[in-house]
């Protein structure tokens, strides 16, 4: 519950015992103290869908990684990637998903061989939304969703 509902709780709960009132002013107050109470009960922050799957690269899966999905207007999600491709999006915390609409998505897999080296587990062209060609429209959860990558012929590499 927030401060503002607990505040107005408190207040209401002075108004109702403290001073005398009608009943029928209190049935008011009191209605009126649990629509707020009952409005303020979400979290604040946007609808969103589970939504989880696997990234593969070249129909194998990508073992390491990290998945962005950015809307449009809305805060990102993000999950990495486990040894087995698989993923599960957090916007806020805990899993909870993604906000609902249309993802540019990012999928960085690379390794920190030292301090100017990194081995490319996928192309880099993935490892920005602006770049990577790839979004999903996502309205409802999706627990299978398939991310497929190519290296179109070609290796990871060092850079």
């Amino acid at each position: 519950m927030n401060t503002r509902a607990l505040n107005l709780i408190r207040r209401i709960f002075r108004q109702c015992f403290c001073q005398q009132r009608s009943p029928n002013h209190l049935s008011i107050v009191l209605t009126l103290a649990i629509m707020t109470v009952l409005a303020g009960c979400g979290d604040g922050r946007p609808a969103r869908v589970a939504v989880s799957g696997r990234v593969l690269i070249d129909g194998k899966p990508l073992t390491k990684g990290i998945v962005q999905f950015v809307p449009i207007g809305a805060r990102p999600s993000a999950s990495k990637v486990d040894h087995d491709g698989h993923f599960k999006l957090t916007c806020y915390d805990g899993g909870d998903g993604i906000v609902p609409g249309t993802h540019r998505v990012m999928v960085a897999a690379k390794e920190i061989l030292g301090e100017s080296k990194v081995k490319w587990l996928a192309p880099p062209k993935y490892a920005d939304f602006r770049t990577s060609g790839l979004s999903f429209e996502i309205t409802h959860p999706v627990d299978d969703l398939t991310i497929e990558l190519t290296w179109d012929g070609g290796k990871p590499f060092v850079q």
